[in-house]
């Protein structure tokens, strides 16, 4: 038993993901309902299920090239693909039969799985992990030409958020929070992620 759990916004066919991303991609994003240049296919891209992990990552969208917060909506038998197609991108000797396969298993993945300590609303480790999925090759192109169903700018709800917060308005700030959900991953689905879970 693992501290490890994928919480989500979804519902029957959707599941929520975030992004951050300079102006210029965000927009392109937004008004194509899908990622166009300066959005690069060729690179590995990371999703994020966990909205405050996104909030942590982004600085409240105030780091350098993320001061655009997306949600995105995919396919949940996009995501399910992905988890279905990963590799942990750390060895673990419970998981893995030895260093060198996973290493091999790794280059050849199109899609790598970390597991980073969940946030509370202050940004603060809580005692579970959530997940981040990279996309990379494959795995890219689907995301972006199949999985897509739906792309916000949320940057505006994300710094009142963080206004309440600073404002010490605690209870009003988390009332605006996205609600989440432990997503139950299908049985089809197998090692690593399972395993991980």
């Amino acid at each position: 038993m693992t501290n490890n759990q994928i919480r989500a916004q979804y519902d029957d066919t959707t599941i929520t993901v975030y992004q951050a991303y300079n102006s210029a991609i965000a927009k392109g994003a937004v008004e194509n309902q899908t990622f166009v240049p300066p959005f690069k296919i060729e690179r590995m891209t990371w999703i994020k299920p966990s909205y405050l992990w996104m909030m942590y990552r982004s600085g409240w969208a105030q780091k350098e090239g993320q001061e655009h917060i997306l949600k995105i909506k995919i396919k949940r038998e996009g995501f399910e693909w992905a988890l279905s197609n990963a590799c942990l991108s750390h060895f673990d000797s419970n998981i893995h039969q030895d260093r060198e396969s996973w290493k091999t298993t790794l280059q050849q993945s199109p899609v790598r799985i970390q597991w980073d300590p969940e946030k509370n609303i202050f940004l603060e480790a809580l005692p579970y992990r959530s997940i981040q999925i990279g996309l990379s090759g494959e795995a890219v192109g689907k995301y972006v030409n199949e999985w897509i169903t739906e792309i916000e700018d949320i940057t505006d709800d994300c710094k009142k958020i963080h206004q309440l917060i600073t404002e010490g308005k605690i209870e009003e700030a988390k009332a605006l929070l996205p609600l989440e959900e432990i997503y139950t991953i299908p049985a089809t689905i197998g090692k690593p992620i399972a395993a991980s879970l």
